[in-house]
């Protein structure tokens, strides 16, 4: 699906189509324009739109192959990003990355969604109800919108994991919990390190800013830039940090618990082998094919070994409860 945001000073208009052609027919040269694809994987349609925007055929392997993380070092034809962002969602409770292509030029921004970003859908919506006056501002300023409400979203996505780090906290000190309970801490440190490929791609855009040939923002806007973003940023990293050395130190706790719940069993099975050893030794000699064992012809002797074989399992049970080895 495209969706075609334009606006200018005196109007602002949304356009949704999965024609290229009609879409490219309805972009002025005097508005600035946001084109969002989502879920749109058509070479040769893309290929369109890279023509369309002047920009090099290369673009068009490079969104496809999604290959290289973070913003382009060439900056000839246009600032290029790729993203990774993990997302929270509230329906099911688990983490979503959301991958793509953030495209900027002198008027306008290209964003390629292959699943749709709720960050993305919700700052549109915002703009077309005029909860955002953008009109009287450049394309560079929808720019730090997109990256401000980005940032925003790892406040979210980072409180949700701090509660559930909480939760997985009380089991791994209580040790109540089991193997799914490292499990879930695994797959969350995994996850967030989508996490710090976003943060290294916002952190090289902050200081690719700095140069003096940075032509896709005005200096308000980077001055938007430094205020804001590079504080929230930098504040996000050190919780990143913080949350990955919590998970890691959690990881390590129940891993021990798990160890040491194995190590228990493991104890509580050589006792046992210990308490029937002796029973096993009586056993064998009286399992032993001698002629002469005088007390074979007792009747009292066979009791009297059963007694001697319980007293000896009863004693080493005691004996061990004694010790604390069970």
């Amino acid at each position: 699906m495209l969706i075609l945001l334009t606006f200018s000073q005196n109007h602002l208009e949304v356009f949704t189509s999965w024609d290229v052609n009609a879409v490219l027919e309805r972009i002025g040269s005097s508005d600035n324009i946001w084109l969002r694809c989502i879920q749109f994987r058509d070479r040769t349609a893309i290929g369109k739109i890279i023509k369309h925007f002047g920009l090099k055929p290369s673009r068009v392997d490079m969104i496809f192959n999604h290959c290289q993380m973070g913003i382009d070092d060439d900056i000839e034809d246009c600032l290029f990003d790729n993203y990774e962002i993990l997302t929270h969602q509230k329906q099911n409770r688990e983490f979503e990355v959301a991958r793509g292509t953030i495209i900027v030029g002198n008027n306008f921004i290209i964003t390629f969604e292959i699943t749709e970003v709720k960050i993305l859908s919700t700052l549109s919506i915002n703009i077309q109800k005029r909860n955002i006056n953008i009109q009287h501002l450049g394309i560079d300023y929808l720019f730090y919108l997109i990256f401000k409400d980005i940032l925003n979203n790892y406040y979210t996505v980072f409180d949700h994991i701090s509660r559930q780090l909480d939760d997985l906290e009380d089991e791994v000190l209580a040790n109540s919990g089991d193997e799914s309970t490292y499990q879930k801490i695994a797959a969350m440190r995994q996850s967030t390190r989508f996490g710090r490929r976003n943060f290294q791609s916002i952190k090289s855009l902050l200081a690719m800013m700095n140069y003096e040939d940075f032509q896709w923002l005005s200096p308000p806007v980077k001055e938007l830039f430094n205020q804001d973003l590079v504080h929230d940023a930098d504040k996000l990293w050190q919780e990143y940090q913080s949350l990955r050395v919590w998970m890691s130190e959690l990881m390590e706790i129940q891993r021990d618990n798990v160890a040491s719940k194995t190590s228990e069993r493991i104890n509580r099975l050589t006792i046992l082998s210990t308490v029937f050893l002796p029973i096993t030794f009586i056993a064998g000699v009286y399992g032993m094919n001698f002629k002469y064992m005088p007390e074979l012809d007792q009747p009292w002797a066979y009791p009297t070994v059963m007694g001697v074989m319980v007293l000896i399992v009863i004693g080493s049970i005691i004996y061990a409860k004694q010790q604390r080895w069970l």
